[in-house]
């Protein structure tokens, strides 16, 4: 892992949210999820049990992976062993966003959103 030190003087973060991080340091591993099933209706009806992910492919299939066949050769030089930064404004993070002051070896981020919309048809008005 890269071995630099951040440095930040202030830091205003307004709003995080569905399975967002917010990681100031060193990590591992970042892995945010967010899954999220949305029902728009015309008319307020509700069927009892509703919300099942496992009826959509969209949050049961697979994500594909991409495979890097590649081998990239890469020198790095650093003039200097801080990074200096004096501010930071974020306004919001979500749907499994990452904000991260430091290094990280991995992050793999997920967010998987399913539209619904439900409108009357002229026969049901």
């Amino acid at each position: 892992m890269l071995r630099r030190s951040s440095n930040v003087k202030n830091i205003y973060v307004n709003s995080v949210g569905l399975g967002s991080v917010v990681q100031i340091g060193d990590s591992t591993n970042l892995r945010p999820l967010s899954r999220a099933l949305a029902v728009q209706r015309e008319k307020q009806v509700f069927f009892g049990v509703e919300g099942n992910f496992d009826e959509y492919p969209v949050f049961t299939k697979p994500l594909v992976q991409p495979h890097f066949y590649e081998r990239v050769n890469m020198v790095e030089h650093n003039l200097k062993p801080t990074i200096n930064v004096n501010n930071i404004k974020v306004s919001a993070i979500s749907a499994s966003g990452i904000f991260h002051v430091g290094s990280t070896e991995h992050i793999s981020s997920e967010s998987r959103v399913k539209h619904i919309r439900q409108i009357l048809s002229d026969e049901e008005e």
